[in-house]
Protein backbone atom coordinates (compact mmCIF):
# COMPACT_ATOMS: atom_id res chain seq x y z
CA UNK A 1 0.00 0.00 0.00
CA UNK A 2 1.04 3.53 -0.86
CA UNK A 3 -0.76 5.22 2.06
CA UNK A 4 -0.53 3.89 5.42
CA UNK A 5 -2.55 4.87 8.58
CA UNK A 6 -0.93 4.31 11.70
CA UNK A 7 -2.78 5.23 15.41
CA UNK A 8 -1.08 5.60 18.90
CA UNK A 9 -2.10 7.60 21.81
CA UNK A 10 -4.97 8.87 19.94
CA UNK A 11 -2.76 10.47 16.85
CA UNK A 12 -3.50 8.80 13.26
CA UNK A 13 -0.24 9.17 11.12
CA UNK A 14 -1.43 9.04 7.77
CA UNK A 15 1.98 7.95 5.76
CA UNK A 16 2.75 7.91 2.15
CA UNK A 17 4.25 5.60 0.95
CA UNK A 18 5.47 5.62 -2.40
CA UNK A 19 9.56 5.64 -3.04
CA UNK A 20 11.08 8.14 -4.32
CA UNK A 21 9.37 11.39 -4.38
CA UNK A 22 5.53 9.69 -3.04
CA UNK A 23 4.07 10.84 -6.63
CA UNK A 24 0.47 10.65 -6.31
CA UNK A 25 -0.59 8.55 -8.32
CA UNK A 26 -4.22 7.47 -8.81
CA UNK A 27 -4.38 4.73 -6.71
CA UNK A 28 -2.33 6.46 -4.11
CA UNK A 29 -5.04 9.37 -4.17
CA UNK A 30 -7.97 6.57 -3.73
CA UNK A 31 -5.82 4.71 -0.79
CA UNK A 32 -5.81 8.34 0.92
CA UNK A 33 -9.36 8.89 0.04
CA UNK A 34 -10.07 5.42 1.92
CA UNK A 35 -7.51 6.04 4.85
CA UNK A 36 -9.11 9.45 5.67
CA UNK A 37 -12.66 8.80 5.69
CA UNK A 38 -11.11 5.38 8.16
CA UNK A 39 -9.46 8.24 10.07
CA UNK A 40 -12.73 10.19 10.30
CA UNK A 41 -14.94 7.53 11.21
CA UNK A 42 -12.31 5.76 13.93
CA UNK A 43 -13.13 7.16 17.61
CA UNK A 44 -9.24 5.41 18.72
CA UNK A 45 -8.26 8.82 16.26
CA UNK A 46 -8.88 11.80 17.68
CA UNK A 47 -6.00 13.96 15.75
CA UNK A 48 -4.44 13.45 12.77
CA UNK A 49 -0.72 14.03 11.38
CA UNK A 50 0.18 13.82 7.30
CA UNK A 51 4.03 12.93 6.81
CA UNK A 52 5.39 11.62 4.10
CA UNK A 53 8.63 10.98 5.68
CA UNK A 54 12.32 12.39 5.90
CA UNK A 55 13.18 13.13 2.91
CA UNK A 56 10.12 14.01 0.97
CA UNK A 57 6.51 15.34 1.30
CA UNK A 58 5.24 14.30 -2.09
CA UNK A 59 6.30 16.07 -5.54
CA UNK A 60 3.38 16.17 -6.99
CA UNK A 61 1.46 13.94 -9.19
CA UNK A 62 2.72 10.99 -11.33
CA UNK A 63 3.43 12.94 -14.09
CA UNK A 64 3.62 9.69 -16.49
CA UNK A 65 0.40 8.60 -15.76
CA UNK A 66 -0.85 11.64 -16.37
CA UNK A 67 0.25 11.64 -19.64
CA UNK A 68 -1.47 8.88 -20.80
CA UNK A 69 -4.65 10.47 -20.14
CA UNK A 70 -6.40 12.38 -22.25
CA UNK A 71 -9.12 14.96 -21.87
CA UNK A 72 -12.31 11.87 -21.56
CA UNK A 73 -9.90 9.99 -19.43
CA UNK A 74 -9.67 13.33 -16.90
CA UNK A 75 -12.92 14.39 -17.38
CA UNK A 76 -14.03 11.17 -15.77
CA UNK A 77 -10.82 11.07 -13.06
CA UNK A 78 -10.89 14.93 -12.23
CA UNK A 79 -13.48 14.62 -9.38
CA UNK A 80 -11.88 11.29 -7.70
CA UNK A 81 -8.33 13.48 -7.37
CA UNK A 82 -10.65 16.37 -6.36
CA UNK A 83 -12.76 13.97 -3.74
CA UNK A 84 -9.52 12.45 -2.63
CA UNK A 85 -8.23 15.74 -1.07
CA UNK A 86 -11.29 16.90 0.07
CA UNK A 87 -11.58 13.64 2.25
CA UNK A 88 -8.32 14.67 4.32
CA UNK A 89 -9.46 18.46 4.19
CA UNK A 90 -13.22 16.79 6.17
CA UNK A 91 -12.02 15.27 9.14
CA UNK A 92 -13.32 16.59 11.47
CA UNK A 93 -10.63 16.42 13.83
CA UNK A 94 -7.22 18.85 14.38
CA UNK A 95 -5.06 17.85 11.07
CA UNK A 96 -1.55 18.52 11.01
CA UNK A 97 0.46 18.80 7.66
CA UNK A 98 4.22 17.59 8.70
CA UNK A 99 6.29 19.13 5.74
CA UNK A 100 9.95 17.84 4.94
CA UNK A 101 11.65 17.82 1.20
CA UNK A 102 9.22 18.56 -1.50
CA UNK A 103 5.80 19.20 -1.17
CA UNK A 104 5.00 20.46 -4.94
CA UNK A 105 2.03 20.62 -6.69
CA UNK A 106 0.01 17.68 -5.42
CA UNK A 107 1.90 17.78 -2.41
CA UNK A 108 1.25 21.66 -2.27
CA UNK A 109 -2.34 20.85 -1.98
CA UNK A 110 -2.33 17.92 -0.11
CA UNK A 111 -0.59 20.45 3.02
CA UNK A 112 -3.37 22.67 2.32
CA UNK A 113 -5.93 20.41 3.17
CA UNK A 114 -4.50 19.97 6.79
CA UNK A 115 -5.91 22.70 9.52
CA UNK A 116 -1.84 23.58 10.12
CA UNK A 117 1.18 22.98 8.59
CA UNK A 118 5.18 22.49 10.70
CA UNK A 119 7.38 22.80 7.73
CA UNK A 120 11.25 21.43 8.41
CA UNK A 121 14.11 24.11 7.13
CA UNK A 122 14.73 21.76 3.86
CA UNK A 123 11.13 22.35 2.85
CA UNK A 124 10.23 23.64 -0.77
CA UNK A 125 6.53 24.59 -1.71
CA UNK A 126 4.69 25.20 -5.07
CA UNK A 127 2.38 24.42 -7.22
CA UNK A 128 4.07 24.19 -10.56
CA UNK A 129 1.23 23.47 -12.84
CA UNK A 130 1.63 26.07 -15.13
CA UNK A 131 5.53 24.46 -16.16
CA UNK A 132 3.13 21.54 -17.79
CA UNK A 133 0.51 24.00 -19.49
CA UNK A 134 -2.07 23.10 -16.56
CA UNK A 135 -3.66 24.54 -13.32
CA UNK A 136 -3.96 22.77 -10.08
CA UNK A 137 -6.76 20.52 -10.05
CA UNK A 138 -6.59 19.14 -6.39
CA UNK A 139 -7.75 22.72 -4.60
CA UNK A 140 -4.84 24.61 -5.40
CA UNK A 141 -6.56 27.57 -7.01
CA UNK A 142 -9.39 27.20 -4.17
CA UNK A 143 -7.61 26.16 -0.77
CA UNK A 144 -4.23 28.37 -1.69
CA UNK A 145 -6.18 31.53 -2.39
CA UNK A 146 -8.27 31.02 0.85
CA UNK A 147 -5.04 30.80 3.01
CA UNK A 148 -2.80 33.10 1.99
CA UNK A 149 -5.06 35.71 -0.41
CA UNK A 150 -6.00 36.07 -4.05
CA UNK A 151 -2.54 37.54 -4.88
CA UNK A 152 -0.22 35.63 -3.24
CA UNK A 153 -1.61 32.39 -4.63
CA UNK A 154 -2.12 34.18 -8.00
CA UNK A 155 1.64 34.62 -8.05
CA UNK A 156 2.71 31.24 -7.02
CA UNK A 157 0.29 29.60 -9.74
CA UNK A 158 1.13 31.93 -12.13
CA UNK A 159 4.93 31.64 -12.10
CA UNK A 160 4.83 27.84 -10.60
CA UNK A 161 7.96 29.05 -8.73
CA UNK A 162 9.19 26.86 -5.50
CA UNK A 163 9.55 28.58 -1.95
CA UNK A 164 11.62 27.56 0.08
CA UNK A 165 10.61 27.33 4.05
CA UNK A 166 11.18 30.68 5.48
CA UNK A 167 9.16 32.41 2.20
CA UNK A 168 6.49 29.77 2.64
CA UNK A 169 6.68 31.21 6.68
CA UNK A 170 6.71 34.30 5.57
CA UNK A 171 3.12 33.80 3.31
CA UNK A 172 1.45 32.46 5.71
CA UNK A 173 1.50 28.97 3.31
CA UNK A 174 2.77 27.04 6.77
CA UNK A 175 3.06 27.92 10.56
CA UNK A 176 5.93 26.87 12.12
CA UNK A 177 9.56 26.20 10.45
CA UNK A 178 11.71 23.96 12.49
CA UNK A 179 14.84 21.65 11.75
CA UNK A 180 13.48 18.86 9.11
CA UNK A 181 14.69 16.32 11.54
CA UNK A 182 12.37 17.38 14.27
CA UNK A 183 9.15 18.00 11.81
CA UNK A 184 7.73 14.81 12.84
CA UNK A 185 8.15 14.81 16.24
CA UNK A 186 6.82 18.24 16.95
CA UNK A 187 3.97 17.96 14.13
CA UNK A 188 2.91 15.28 16.49
CA UNK A 189 3.05 16.58 19.70
CA UNK A 190 1.16 18.85 18.48
CA UNK A 191 -1.96 16.61 16.92
CA UNK A 192 -1.18 14.91 20.35
CA UNK A 193 -2.01 17.95 22.94
CA UNK A 194 -4.77 18.46 21.08
CA UNK A 195 -6.22 14.69 21.17
CA UNK A 196 -6.66 15.16 24.73
CA UNK A 197 -9.28 17.89 24.37
CA UNK A 198 -12.62 17.79 23.67
CA UNK A 199 -13.33 16.46 20.54
CA UNK A 200 -16.79 17.27 20.25
CA UNK A 201 -15.71 21.39 20.71
CA UNK A 202 -13.10 20.45 18.55
CA UNK A 203 -15.00 19.59 15.56
CA UNK A 204 -17.43 22.33 15.90
CA UNK A 205 -14.12 25.23 16.29
CA UNK A 206 -13.49 23.61 12.67
CA UNK A 207 -16.69 23.34 11.19
CA UNK A 208 -17.85 26.61 12.27
CA UNK A 209 -13.98 28.33 10.66
CA UNK A 210 -13.88 26.04 7.46
CA UNK A 211 -17.69 27.00 6.87
CA UNK A 212 -17.23 30.65 7.79
CA UNK A 213 -14.67 30.88 5.22
CA UNK A 214 -16.60 29.41 2.62
CA UNK A 215 -19.89 31.45 2.79
CA UNK A 216 -21.51 34.75 3.99
CA UNK A 217 -20.67 36.10 7.67
CA UNK A 218 -24.21 35.82 8.53
CA UNK A 219 -24.72 31.97 7.84
CA UNK A 220 -20.74 31.59 9.43
CA UNK A 221 -22.40 33.22 12.81
CA UNK A 222 -25.66 30.73 12.45
CA UNK A 223 -23.45 28.01 12.65
CA UNK A 224 -21.72 29.48 15.32
CA UNK A 225 -24.04 30.04 17.40
CA UNK A 226 -25.99 26.35 16.70
CA UNK A 227 -22.84 24.39 17.70
CA UNK A 228 -22.29 27.38 20.35
CA UNK A 229 -25.27 26.37 22.46
CA UNK A 230 -25.16 22.44 21.23
CA UNK A 231 -22.36 22.40 22.96
CA UNK A 232 -23.55 22.82 26.49
CA UNK A 233 -25.92 19.65 26.00
CA UNK A 234 -22.05 17.63 26.47
CA UNK A 235 -20.15 15.73 29.01
CA UNK A 236 -17.17 17.64 27.82
CA UNK A 237 -18.51 21.38 28.78
CA UNK A 238 -19.71 19.69 32.14
CA UNK A 239 -16.38 18.65 32.67
CA UNK A 240 -14.75 21.64 31.47
CA UNK A 241 -16.45 24.19 33.31
CA UNK A 242 -16.82 22.38 36.89
CA UNK A 243 -13.00 22.07 36.60
CA UNK A 244 -12.58 25.87 35.84
CA UNK A 245 -14.89 26.57 38.76
CA UNK A 246 -13.52 24.05 41.49
CA UNK A 247 -9.69 23.68 40.34
CA UNK A 248 -9.16 26.94 37.85
CA UNK A 249 -8.09 27.08 34.44
CA UNK A 250 -6.53 24.86 31.83
CA UNK A 251 -6.76 21.65 34.14
CA UNK A 252 -9.71 19.83 32.80
CA UNK A 253 -9.29 15.95 31.80
CA UNK A 254 -11.58 15.55 29.13
CA UNK A 255 -10.89 11.71 28.26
Amino acid sequence: MTVHLEVAEGVGTLRLDRPPMNALDVATQDRLKELAEEATRREDVRAVVIYGGEKVFAAGADIKEMQAMDHTAMVLRVRGLQDSFTAVARIPKPVVAAVTGYALGGGCELALCADYRIAGENAKLGQPEILLGLIPGAGGTQRLARLVGPSKAKDLIFTGRQVKADEALALGLVDRVVPADEVYTQAHAWAARLAQGPALALRAAKEAVDTGLETDIDTGLAVERNWFAGLFATEDRERGMRSFVEEGPGKAKFL
